[in-house]
């Protein structure tokens, strides 16, 4: 069935959740199941490639030091700088989310237009960027600060100093549990992350089906 046929509109979702809560590793799942994934950290990485409009403006912003000798950008530094300026911060999110969002947009009208059952935007700042309603349903994956920060010692090999400062950098899911339709905990194994997050995707179906015939 393609978007032309009026039992069929696009299940448009939000997905996020904060620093090591395991959003991506849910996000490869729900790409595995067939969902359209539009990922809004591949779209930042896109929009400040060198020669862009937006890497020009970050350049203008915070000096050429945020370059690396090749003109691409320095994330790490870009990164250590925000973390210790919430001015800076705000006025790289100024720059970056406009362009972002316009892009996302772009391709959620080009997966309606191909007929796509389900959409899930990847948004790890969806709160703090976007007006949730915008979405037919948001989904949080969320996991203790604890447990958060393990990972990103352990599995990313960040300083704890670092790691503290980056779960204080965003909103606390504490405030965004409430708004999110659906929440996927993420305190046991793979496993178990699995299972809950298959748990969500039959019901993004059933949901996909009120709307229409959907691909198998």
């Amino acid at each position: 069935m393609n978007s032309s046929d009026p039992r069929h509109r696009t299940l448009n979702i939000g997905l996020t959740g904060n620093i090591a809560a395991g959003k991506s590793t849910v996000t490869d799942l729900f790409r595995g199941w067939g969902a359209t994934i539009l990922d809004a950290d591949q779209l930042v990485r896109e929009s400040q490639v060198p020669g862009s409009p937006v890497l020009a403006r970050i350049v203008a912003e915070f000096g050429a030091g945020i370059l690396r000798s090749d003109g691409s950008l320095d994330r790490p530094a870009l990164r250590a700088l925000v973390l210790a300026d919430p001015a800076a911060r705000t006025a790289l999110e100024a720059i970056v989310h406009p362009a972002v969002q316009r892009r996302r947009e772009a391709l959620l009208d080009e997966a309606r237009r191909r007929g796509d059952f389900i959409v899930v935007n990847d948004i790890p700042l969806l709160f703090e960027a976007l007006d949730p309603r915008e979405f037919d349903a948001v989904i949080l994956v969320d996991a203790p600060n604890a447990i958060r920060i393990d990972r990103l010692i352990r599995g990313r090999s960040i300083a704890p100093a670092e790691a503290e400062r980056l779960l204080e950098a965003q909103m606390p899911s504490a405030l965004k549990r409430p708004r999110s339709d659906y929440i996927i905990e993420n305190d046991a194994d793979r496993a178990t992350l699995e299972s809950r997050a298959r748990a969500v995707w039959n019901t993004l179906q059933a949901r996909a089906d009120e709307f229409g015939t959907r691909a198998p």
